[in-house]
């Protein structure tokens, strides 16, 4: 019995207001219980996965709904190199590394599937973790530093060469104006008496 307005939570079946209500799959909740029916960790639009009239984590889901059998394990020593051909199955093999020519597809493949290389390490960079700097998208974490001393950076706060991003020092160091009268700080000219 639902007196007073509200609606009914998904997960407690008492009465959601409109200030506490989460909306998911077309029921709702109180925050409190939109959470992992398996772990119980908090969720949000991006982490929860709903199967039937349940919601879980996206990795509790994965675990209870995911594919399951040979080679499909989780964790060290799962890799699976059978290639079928006892049961009849044939599979195409990948063809070798090759360099692409460009790192960044174009606007149009980022659109539909596509996602940016960084060009530090090669990998996709997704929006979560992406800073852009120098013309390019780099990981947030672990790839957009220094490439001379490693310094993490801030897209204000660098210099690029060459596709290359380096702290302001280092690119001065490497790359500034050399000679005589460049010194920096005080007292980098001799005073001749």
């Amino acid at each position: 019995m639902n007196l007073g307005g509200g609606n009914q939570c998904g997960r407690c079946k008492r009465t959601v207001y409109f200030a506490e209500e989460v909306l998911c799959d077309s029921r709702r909740f109180h925050k409190a219980c939109f959470a992992c029916s398996v772990c119980s960790k908090r969720l949000d639009s991006t982490t929860v996965a709903v199967h039937l009239d349940e919601i879980y984590c996206k990795s509790c889901y994965g675990k209870t709904y995911g594919p399951k059998g040979y080679g499909f394990g989780v964790g060290a020593g799962t890799l699976n190199m059978d290639k079928g051909e006892g049961q009849g199955i044939t599979r195409e093999e990948p063809p070798a590394h090759r360099p692409t020519t460009n790192a960044n597809p174009s606007k149009l493949a980022q659109k539909f599937g596509g996602s940016e290389k960084c060009p530090r390490c090669g990998k996709s960079v997704y929006a979560a973790e992406k800073v852009i700097g120098a013309g390019s998208s780099w990981h947030k974490t672990g790839c957009f530093r220094c490439a001379t001393c490693g310094k993490g950076l801030e897209s204000t706060t660098l210099a690029d060469k060459d596709g290359e991003i380096y702290c302001k020092a280092c690119y001065a160091k490497d790359f500034g104006p050399k000679g005589y009268g460049y010194g920096s700080g005080a007292g980098a000219l001799p005073l001749t008496q």
